[in-house]
């Protein structure tokens, strides 16, 4: 029986111990100082643009692959062991065009989405505005739209995580620490002490460290990575509510435009006529904490009025912010040994895609835990 410990319980650690939960052997626990889904994970559209991403190779490209591949039979498979009911749109995105758009590189990227076993499509101003006749299109040529991608709700994904992990014999403390690490070796963790659960130890033959930008913090001083640089970056959304469903009631993909997204809030069985529009990019100016900017956010919403007139009718019900971990100096996210250590493993800074790529992050951990 090998021990494994994983530190954070947002969708990527969620996803880390279901995916181990699965293999025979292991001994699983999840620490969160918090609990289920508090962090990043709480304040994400979950909008997973893979096909339409325009990545094209290696480790972006696969990850992206893999992950929409999984998401076809986790959501079902999660919601038949659990009983819970995950909100889940499969009526793709379309990403709006602007008339500096070259189109040649999306018809290069539908011929290379093809020969991967994709679908993309490109629709003219005419097709779109059948489609979503919501849309001013007076300054909207084109549009792309992929059937394949999807979005769900990553709280709900993540507390579905949790119970069927639960249900596979993995153990969580939530609001609890470690407090404390023992070395084995100067290379290797040993045991760890949990504080704020009956303050007992864990041994520990594999650590996994998947809470975002709580990850470097969780580290003692001798574990700090060298060099490593983990920074907050916070995005706003808000939630506004309209008197009927925007355009075809029947056809409710995600709209993104300028970085800009409109997400249908899925119910069950009733119109639709909650949306999220979101998100802000915002970094920090040098000061300790990122201060949401009001100016901003209605900046995003003013952009999504400017392509989608109707919601401007709607009444904002619910706004959150919260902050993503986006690496410095590398590309995200970061999943790797730590360095220097032989039997710590690093699950973090995926910055705004966390919820993308937690399932080829949870299939990446156990690759390494478990080489074949």
């Amino acid at each position: 029986m090998s021990n494994v410990v994983i530190i954070g319980c947002g969708i990527v650690g969620a996803a880390i111990a279901y995916e181990l939960s699965q293999v025979p052997g292991l001994n699983i626990t999840v620490i969160d100082r918090q609990a289920p889904a508090q962090g990043s994970t709480g304040a994400a559209l979950g909008v997973l643009m893979g096909a339409i991403s325009h990545k094209i190779k290696g480790r972006a490209w696969q990850m992206r692959s893999s992950s929409i591949q999984r998401y076809q039979s986790l959501i079902p498979e999660l919601e038949a062991l659990t009983g819970r009911k995950i909100p889940c749109n499969r009526q793709g995105i379309v990403m709006l065009c602007s008339k500096e758009e070259d189109l040649s590189k999306w018809e290069n990227l539908v011929r290379i989405r093809a020969s991967q076993g994709w679908q993309l499509e490109i629709w003219d101003k005419a097709t779109l505005q059948s489609h979503c006749p919501q849309l001013d299109c007076q300054n909207i040529p084109a549009a792309v739209y992929s059937p394949q991608d999807l979005q769900v709700d990553p709280v709900a994904l993540t507390l579905a995580l949790v119970d069927a992990a639960k249900q596979r014999g993995v153990a969580f403390h939530f609001g609890a620490n470690v407090s404390n690490y023992k070395l084995k070796t100067p290379s290797s963790v040993e045991q760890v002490q949990i504080s704020g659960s009956n303050g007992h130890s864990l041994a520990v033959d594999w650590l996994v460290v998947a809470a975002g930008l709580g990850s470097l913090q969780a580290l003692p001083s001798r574990l700090q990575p060298p060099k490593l640089d983990v920074r907050p970056v916070l995005g706003q959304a808000i939630q506004i509510r309209l008197p009927d469903s925007l355009g075809d009631r029947n056809f409710q993909p995600v709209i993104t435009g300028n970085d800009v997204h409109i997400v249908p809030c899925v119910t069950r069985n009733m119109p639709i006529t909650d949306y999220w529009i979101g998100a802000t990019v915002e970094f920090s100016q040098g000061q300790a904490d990122i201060v949401a900017d009001a100016v901003k956010l209605e900046e995003v919403r003013q952009s999504a009025i400017a392509f989608c007139p109707d919601l401007a009718a709607g009444n904002i019900i619910k706004a959150w912010s919260g902050l993503r971990p986006r690496p410095e100096a590398r590309p995200a996210p970061i999943i790797e040994p730590l360095t220097g250590f032989s039997n710590v493993l690093l699950a973090t800074g995926h910055y705004r895609n966390g919820v993308l790529l937690a399932p080829a992050t949870a299939q990446t951990i156990r690759q390494m835990i478990l080489p074949s």
